[in-house]
């Protein structure tokens, strides 16, 4: 969540425009793509042993402290009887990543390494492909220790409680596994969850979480919770546990704004609590052919540096009120590099990150970017690579080539040398709206989107994205409406009246309804496409006439972002001037199609199809009515 956008009270929405929805159609072939086919999608392998593998990581103790605390030692081993403790009969594993934060080794041929010791540093392993490290009771994975011989200071949270001296040994299990060898696999990216309350959790439970928890595709690589796991009470992590036990997969997280220590004295202590219940604040692992590296761009409190963009010396010194900033800290980037440095080449690199390194809707905010996105991008270059993000509540499916005015004048970015994708949010707009019959509140977002989780389906070192509405099948893909200069003239008188609530509400009573003057003054059908990108195409048949062409309102060609009524998609703006929440302004993912000024009186047709540039296609329908005035 941004901070600087309140919270809105969830409050009722106005009744919904009259719309039908139609079934995807036959998906048709993208001769010009070499990517994967668009009916992959990973199916997963019977694999009992890995999938309820349960243990943790085996900590020995040294009885009078270790001989040399300037180091750490331990062994990564094949855990035949499960039992989380490596017996002499149980084999080595070569070849794995281990870290201490800073440092990267391999084990050596007995499975065994060391490291550099330091306190409050956490060592963990990267899961290799072909093998799974234990889950607990929740589906969380354990692969770290945090060494914090003290422990925390004084935190309301508590932090991590005192590890005493470095252990004798770290002793880190795994079992093999078919689900993560397999080169077909379905990453799940899940943006925001930011609960504030134990009603918040319960609209997750019955979301995101209930379709997660009857979906069986993505048992290999699970679900990447990227940030904003609570909404500042970080009371909440044990509900979060509760709910994540409710999905079929490991459930993994990174750290969000929202997940701080704010009372910490310090940056080196702002997850602390986050590190003691959920996982390091950066890591790695591998499924198929990928390798997720999973970072902390949250900076807290901020300090500048001198690869900081303009603006950041003056936010981060806001005297007696703490600020964050998107920065990845110098361990964590020598970290990144030496991690980098062990993986193939032939590897699809999946960075995740809470705040995008590069951000549509934020292209001019050096905060709610990465400061050393041009670093990042280097160590990426020739690799075949995606960067996913939550943070701004917002669905962005930015792809190679595409580039806006911020970027290039902040970070000198003209074009995206890979994909970036912001997987919105399960929360959506932190879960405004009615609360349907479904359990959960509609929360449409600030570029109108409706909340959801991504899926990257991968196929060696290429992949396919795809978004899921809450509550919805895969096809429910759109959301239409009809911009007409009635709309735009209530869109402006609405926010002068929301600014100083005198006198009756400005009302847009028929939204579907056009006159002659509408026409005449320039009236289109606006079509949202959820994860629309270029690439896409979106084609409109009026009445059963021949289809034709509709227009993206932001090209990503390097221009500044569009915002106005004129680029607002007029479904979500209906229900949010007048029931609270972001107001749908702007979105790299709106289509428009100008209504013919000739039009008939009566009832009306438009038949919508999208088509993405795998080749799927969607079809959806809006009916409207144009009507001759006396």
């Amino acid at each position: 969540m941004l901070t600087t956008h309140p919270r809105p009270v969830p409050t009722p929405p106005s009744p919904r425009a009259h719309r039908a929805l139609c079934a995807v159609l036959t998906a048709s072939t993208a001769a010009a793509l070499t990517l994967v086919p668009a009916s992959v999608v990973a199916s997963p392998t019977v694999d009992p042993a890995a999938s309820d593998y349960r243990g943790g990581i085996e900590v020995v103790p040294a009885s009078d402290g270790p001989t040399d605390d300037s180091v750490v030692t331990g062994r990564v081993f094949v855990d035949t009887d499960q039992d989380s403790a490596g017996g002499s009969d149980e084999p080595g594993l070569a070849g794995v990543m281990v870290t201490n934060g800073r440092d990267v080794v391999l084990t050596d041929d007995e499975g065994g390494y060391e490291l550099p010791a330091f306190d409050n540093m956490t060592v963990s392993i990267t899961q290799p492909s072909g093998y799974q490290v234990p889950l607990d009771e929740y589906n969380i994975p354990q692969f770290h220790y945090n060494h914090l011989p003290e422990g925390s200071p004084e935190l309301r949270y508590g932090g991590i409680e005192p590890t005493g001296p470095l252990p004798s040994a770290i002793n880190f299990p795994l079992v093999e596994s078919e689900l993560t060898a397999a080169e077909a696999q379905s990453c799940v990216i899940a943006g925001d969850l930011q609960t504030y309350t134990p009603e918040e959790v319960e609209y997750a439970r019955a979301g995101a979480i209930k379709d997660l928890s009857e979906r069986d595709d993505y048992a290999g690589c699970g679900t990447l919770f990227v940030g904003d796991v609570v909404g500042d009470d970080l009371s909440l992590y044990p509900d979060i546990k509760e709910l994540v036990a409710e999905t079929n997969g490991p459930a993994r997280f990174l750290p969000g704004n929202h997940d701080l220590d704010f009372d910490a004295p310090g940056a080196e202590h702002s997850f602390d609590t986050f590190r003691a219940q959920l996982a390091p604040a950066y890591y790695s692992y591998d499924v198929g052919n990928a390798h997720v590296v999973a970072l902390n761009t949250v900076d807290h409190p901020c300090t500048a540096g001198a690869d900081s963009p303009e603006g950041i010396e003056e936010h981060c010194d806001p005297g007696d009120s703490p600020s964050y900033n998107g920065r990845i800290s110098d361990d964590q980037l020598t970290w990144l590099e030496h991690d980098l440095a062990n993986v193939d080449r032939d590897k699809l690199v999946v960075v995740a990150g809470h705040i995008s390194l590069l951000n549509y809707v934020d292209e001019g905010s050096p905060v709610h970017q990465v400061d050393q996105v041009a670093r990042v991008h280097e160590l990426l270059r020739g690799r075949s690579a995606v960067a996913v993000s939550g943070h701004s509540h917002t669905i962005e499916n930015l792809r190679t080539g595409d580039g806006v005015e911020g970027w290039r004048d902040l970070f000198g970015v003209e074009g995206l040398p890979f994909p970036h994708i912001t997987a919105g949010a399960i929360s959506g707009d932190w879960y405004s709206g009615e609360v349907g019959d479904n359990g959960y509140p509609t929360a449409l977002g600030r570029d109108g989107g409706r909340p959801g989780v991504v899926t990257l389906d991968v196929e060696g070192s290429e992949f396919q994205e795809r978004f899921t509405v809450t509550g919805e099948p895969d096809d429910v893909q759109t959301q239409l409406g009809v911009n007409s200069p009635t709309y735009r003239t209530w869109f402006e008188e609405r926010q002068e009246w929301n600014s100083d609530p005198v006198g009756e509400a400005p009302e847009l009573d028929e939204p579907l309804v056009l006159d002659r003057a509408d026409l005449d003054g320039g009236s289109w059908l606006t079509t949202n496409v959820f994860f629309g990108s270029t690439g896409s195409t979106v084609e409109v048949s009026l009445d059963g006439g021949p289809a034709e062409d509709a227009t993206r309102t932001q090209q990503m060609t390097g221009e500044a972002v569009n915002v106005g009524a004129e680029y607002s998609d007029p479904y979500a703006v209906s229900q949010q001037l007048v029931h609270g929440g972001s107001v749908a302004d702007r979105t790299m993912h709106l289509w428009r199609f100008d209504l013919p000024g000739d039009l008939d009186a009566g009832q009306h047709i438009a038949e919508v199809t999208v088509t993405d540039p795998y080749g799927r296609e969607f079809t959806d329908l809006l009916e409207f009515e144009v009507v001759d005035l006396p």
